[in-house]
This record gives C-alpha cells, sequence and structure tokens, in this order.
C-alpha cells in the first residue's frame, strides 16, 4: 500500500463553500483527485488530453523557418540637396 500525499492548492477557491486556500489535492490508484479542508467537498479532476504543442520558433524545422523567411532589400535614402 503506497502513502498518499496530500498538497495545498495555492490560490484555489473551494467551488461549494467559496473559500479559498482551503483545497488539496493527491493522486489516487492514478486519478487526481481535490479536497476542501472546510467543508468536506471532495472531486475526481478530470483532465483533458494532452493539449497540442503550441508552434514556435523553437520547434520548428530548419525547412518551415526558410520558407517562411522573405529577403527584403532596403534601398538608400537620397540625401536632400542642400539650398
Amino acid at each position: 500500500m503506497s502513502k498518499i500525499t496530500k498538497r495545498f492548492i495555492a490560490g484555489a477557491v473551494c467551488p461549494k463553500c467559496g473559500e479559498l486556500d482551503v483545497l488539496l489535492t493527491y493522486r489516487e490508484n492514478d486519478d487526481e483527485y481535490r479536497e476542501c479542508v472546510d467543508c468536506g467537498f471532495k472531486d475526481k479532476m478530470n483532465f483533458q488530453a494532452q493539449p497540442r504543442e503550441l508552434e514556435t520558433r523553437v520547434n520548428k524545422t530548419e525547412e518551415e523557418i526558410a520558407a517562411e523567411t522573405q529577403v527584403v532589400t532596403i534601398l538608400p535614402t537620397m540625401a536632400k540637396p542642400k539650398p
């Protein structure tokens, strides 16, 4: 039998009693639970499947970056003639 470690969730509000900083979370049999120490509210937390990774410049391939790269030529400004 494994030991259950319960941790408080800082800044969390209980959905039942509305109190701040009274929720704790723990894992039991590969399921996550939250519990209010004030009113006794208990809930199994249902997480969505892994969200897709956001597209950033760090996780793009060199080919994708090269395809999006555009060369721009800036013309030199012409000096105005002095009167």
